[in-house]
């Protein structure tokens, strides 16, 4: 039921835009529908939505709308009309309905559609998205997969939040004791939730950002410590406009000369030690550089893993860092039991992956991959990379023999995708790759060698259940119907219905920062800003094939199955489909048979 509802609702929007009133002889105003504002009566100025040449036709086939009367009635009606308006110079039309002015006409039509809103998006409707999901931004035939392929880190092995307070501790504590830091950034505890993933930061200028897809900051989302940067004060910082060129943006792999992309979760506490320390500085009236800033929190946050810190403390208390084992085991003990062969590319040492593993797995764990590769030196190994692989013995020590083949059971070190081919003939589309980092684990294999490759996105989890909210729900879809308004009736000029546009406006920004805070009080979501897909959401779709919460979604499909993207409508096409006219409540596959995953 709420279905066909949303369905309505889309082919209003879509149908207003079909039939107009005349407004003067060089402009016009689309009508809302046959059935609601012209069904009262109500008209801009005496004029009907619904002449008498046409006829209101009643629901067929899934669409509604205003048939024309016979080609020879338009003819005549038309002539008269051209006629009409080259004899009249003003807004006087002869009509037996009440006359209303524009400011009247745009709040009727303003009402009108905040009731169909609120009518047709019921509560509850879009509590129905399941995280354990799985999006395609391209078409996979599971079936045609044979090699299932694996990053450990954030991949295999999820992690706790608690982790993210003891890496950006550590590093804080190094600033101070190896750099020399005053001891009152003792004082800046971890802050949770403060940074999001697929973040710019400008080296420079010290500043943390969000960026779309068209190299636009999104303003508001601009912050210099912990404080945001006022919009004005945004484009004078970058020359009157929001806009970064591509050069300064980021390379391929997200950093440029002046910017840097912090792509994967273990950024999330560099981003917020950064935001940190310039607070320090700045609340504190310290004059310092940006750049060597930028340098020091960049090798801190590296000595926790150079060190081994933040192995040992998660191989000290397993249970309290690592989530989901059991899925994990599942996941592989499936894939292992229909036939496909398993492998794992990891930048982490093997002691590591062994602990975190067997706890995980069990003992046996490297039973279900056919090859395992520690300490690879992602990205250097997809790409240009040229160090041989060496083997290690069972102590994790290396050996000096030439590796001739890769073989089940053995652990190998560094390497490079072309031996990596070479020794197992692994190509093409037969190959699927999970990963966390779009441009460690994911760009190269897209791109260079035609792997398929699957995004792991933990955070897709909560945005999943903000998206369930009957506020979000309710928010996003009045503040589409009001930007379609504001869309169709801008052609108002009147001082009055300059003010009521205005007010439109006013209310368009506040929805739109009400949808933002429901993700992230300062940056929102990372997937859009406002509208548009930010710079990640725009590298993701390029880099991966599918995208999930975590690989335990592999679960809930057979793997015999097919991934279909969804054709959502380019600008100049219509919203014909269902799941593009609702706001993302039906977008889920088989949704109800899915519902008992979790």
């Amino acid at each position: 039921m709420s279905c066909q509802k949303i369905g309505t609702l889309g082919r209003a929007l879509c149908r207003k835009g079909r039939r107009t009133a005349t407004l003067n002889a060089s402009s016009k105003i689309p009508a809302f529908a046959c059935a609601s504002l012209a069904s009262s009566g109500l008209t801009l100025n005496g004029q009907k939505d619904c002449k008498s040449n046409t006829s209101c036709d009643t629901e067929v086939n899934g669409s509604t709308g205003c048939q024309s009367a016979p080609a020879s009635h338009r003819h005549q009606a038309g002539k008269k009309r051209g006629e009409d308006l080259l004899s009249r110079s003003g807004r006087a039309f002869s009509s037996t309905a009440p006359k209303v002015d524009s400011k009247t006409y745009l709040w009727a039509r303003y009402n009108e559609m905040k009731r169909l809103v609120h009518d047709i998006i019921p509560p509850g409707v879009c509590n129905q998205l399941n995280p354990a999901t799985i999006y395609a931004n391209n078409e996979v035939h599971l079936d045609k997969v044979d090699i299932y392929g694996f990053d450990y880190d954030y991949t295999l092995a999820l992690y706790s939040n608690a982790l993210d307070a003891m890496i950006y501790n550590k590093a804080r504590d190094f600033l101070i004791e190896h750099y020399k830091y005053p001891e009152g950034m003792n004082k800046y505890d971890y802050i949770p939730n403060f940074a999001a993933r697929g973040l710019h930061y400008d080296i420079h200028k010290g500043l943390l950002m969000k960026i779309d897809a068209f190299h636009y900051i999104e303003l508001g989302t601009v912050y210099r410590g912990l404080k945001p940067v006022p919009d004005e004060e945004v484009m004078q910082l970058y020359g009157g406009t929001n806009h970064v060129p591509l050069h300064q943006d980021s390379g391929f792999y997200g950093k440029g000369p002046k910017m840097k992309q912090y792509m994967d979760v273990f950024s999330i506490p560099e981003m917020t030690l950064l935001a940190a320390a310039n607070d320090f500085f700045i609340s504190n009236d310290i004059e310092y550089d940006p750049v060597h800033l930028y340098r020091d929190v960049s090798e801190a946050i590296g000595m926790v893993y150079i060190k081994g810190f933040m192995y040992k403390w998660i191989m000290q208390d397993l249970e309290k860092y690592i989530l989901s084992g059991d899925e994990t085991y599942a996941v592989l003990h499936s894939l292992v039991n229909q036939g496909k062969k398993l492998f794992l590319i990891t930048n982490s040492p093997f002691s590591f992956v062994d602990k975190g593993m067997t706890y995980m797995v069990g003992k046996d764990w490297r039973d279900f991959f056919d090859v395992v590769i520690v300490q690879a030196d992602k990205p250097h190994f997809f790409n240009d990379c040229v160090k041989p692989f060496r083997r290690l013995d069972s102590n994790g020590d290396l050996q000096w023999d030439k590796i001739s083949s890769l073989e089940k059971g053995q652990i190998y070190k560094q390497g490079n995708i072309v031996d990596f081919l070479k020794l197992t003939g692994w190509r093409g589309s037969k190959v699927l790759y999970f990963g966390d980092h779009l441009y460690s684990d994911l760009a190269d294999l897209m791109l260079r060698h035609g792997w398929r490759t699957g995004a792991i996105v933990p955070e897709l989890e909560v945005e999943t259940r903000v998206v369930n909210t009957e506020q979000y729900a309710q928010s996003l879809t009045w503040l589409q119907a009001l930007t379609g308004l504001l869309e169709r009736l801008q052609m108002h000029k009147e001082p009055e219905s300059k003010k009521v546009l205005q007010d439109w406006l006013k209310e368009r920004e506040e929805l739109r920062a009400v949808t933002k805070n429901l993700f992230n009080p300062q940056f929102g979501s990372i997937f859009r800003t406002c509208h548009n897909p930010t710079y990640f959401s725009r590298r993701l779709c390029r880099f991966s094939d599918l995208y999930m919460a975590s690989i335990s979604c592999l679960l809930n499909y057979d793997l015999s199955y097919t991934f279909y993207p969804r054709r959502t409508p380019l600008q100049h096409e219509a919203p014909l489909w269902m799941d593009q006219l609702c706001t993302g409540c039906m977008k889920t596959p088989f949704l109800e048979e899915m519902a008992h995953i979790r």
